[in-house]
């Protein structure tokens, strides 16, 4: 169905299409009925700065330094707001849109809105998929200082400005709501699950085990607040002082801590039983998750960890996959009885629960059954994406459809 509205969608972390959920809505909408265009930075295996993917167009930009320290992070704001309203400016000439769509980090998109709403009319949606002040407070730790504070200005900015948002979560409704201020009517839950279709499990290999009876696998990103080094001194307590030397682990994925984490690994003699791939391809995603045993979700609780949802919870989930976890908010309840967790922050109960998952095949075969089925029924892409054409459906009058409670 076409409504002849055109959505600019802006996002900084990652470039499109790999970031998924963006993807996923870029093309939900496109199939919806909407023309969509996105703004977003090149990263690897996506340089060119410009190219159409099944009919979105997508417009990229050099991305900053990698953040090291909180001066850079700092950077980042500015850089990137830059880039993206030149582009945005360009796409205006040509295109024209009807709505921009801010993913944050950063909160500074919200300026780029705000002009466009007063010289175009423009509607402005901001897909909060992280709690910035709280992300700060959790990368860089210390007290709520003036760093903080300005974040905090930034995104109730961002609320002020924003005609309609959307939330990952409940508790990040919740949060627009109490925090932000903002209309509870006007939050849609949409929720970042993963597409059944893309993440089909394949034959296991066990060659992938490195020779080792049990492969534990994670997947994501390996930055400060994402608790890799909680995971690795973990893993020490399972290799050194429980004795187990029938595992291997493999660590999927990178981010700004990669090089650091993997000194820590080999500072702590565990060479031989940790692996860390780097960045790899979805088909390989699906080779070391199909082949794995149990999966592990080592986020600490922190004040960003304890109230987002983890993508890796769900990729985990769709693949069947028991897994381990600190007992955080909204981990626990994507993966509900799918999951043993540990008391947040504690190594060692973190390990010894990977030991139970291991020593015990039927439990790891129940968690497994259930998690799929949460998935299927639930937590698919193929059911959250309805909140989302429903929410601009609202926004644009094309339906009186109301966020779900």
């Amino acid at each position: 169905m076409e409504k002849n509205k055109r959505i600019l969608i802006i996002v900084e972390n990652l470039p499109v299409p790999f970031d998924r959920r963006v993807w996923l809505e870029s093309t939900t909408l496109k199939e919806a009925g909407y023309d969509v265009s996105v703004i977003c930075p090149q990263g690897r295996n996506y340089t060119k700065q410009f190219e159409v993917i099944d009919g979105i167009n997508i417009y990229r930009y050099p991305p900053p330094p990698p953040t090291t320290n909180k001066l850079w992070y700092a950077w980042e704001f500015p850089y990137c707001w830059i880039m993206t309203l030149k582009l945005a400016s360009r796409i205006a000439r040509r295109e024209g849109f009807d709505a921009i769509h801010a993913c944050n980090p950063p909160d500074t998109f919200f300026a780029i809105a705000a002009l466009f709403k007063l010289l175009r009319r423009s509607k402005f949606v901001f897909d909060q998929h992280d709690l910035c002040p709280e992300l700060y407070l959790s990368r860089f730790g210390g007290s709520k200082a003036l760093n903080f504070s300005l974040l905090r200005v930034l995104e109730w900015f961002t609320y002020r400005t924003a005609d309609m948002v959307l939330a990952t979560n409940v508790s990040y409704k919740n949060h627009a709501a109490t925090v932000g201020k903002f209309p509870a009517n006007k939050v849609f839950v949409v929720r970042s699950g993963p597409k059944v279709s893309r993440f089909t499990p394949v034959e296991p290999e066990p060659e992938l085990k490195r020779g080792k009876r049990f492969l534990i696998c994670y997947l994501g990103v390996m930055a400060p607040q994402d608790g890799l080094d909680y995971l690795l001194r973990s893993i020490r307590h399972v290799v050194d002082v429980v004795k187990r030397r029938d595992v291997h682990f493999a660590l999927i994925g990178s981010g700004d801590s990669f090089v650091d984490l993997k000194a820590l690994r080999d500072d702590l003699g565990l060479e031989e039983y940790v692996e860390m791939t780097g960045r790899i391809s979805d088909e390989d995603v699906r080779r070391y998750l199909s082949a794995a045993d149990v999966c592990v979700c080592p986020d600490p609780r922190n004040p960003l960890n304890d109230v987002s949802t983890m993508n890796k919870v769900l990729e985990y989930m769709t693949f069947g996959k028991p897994m381990v976890s600190y007992d955080l908010k909204e981990s626990h309840y994507s993966a509900q009885d799918g999951a043993l967790y540990a008391m947040p922050n504690d190594e060692i109960e973190f390990g010894e629960r990977i030991i139970q998952l291991l020593d015990d095949p039927r439990l790891r075969d129940r968690m497994g059954e259930m998690n799929r089925k949460r998935i299927e029924d639930e937590l698919c892409w193929e059911h959250t994406s309805t909140e989302l054409v429903k929410a601009y459906d609202s926004l644009f009058g094309f339906g009186d459809g109301v966020p779900e409670p």
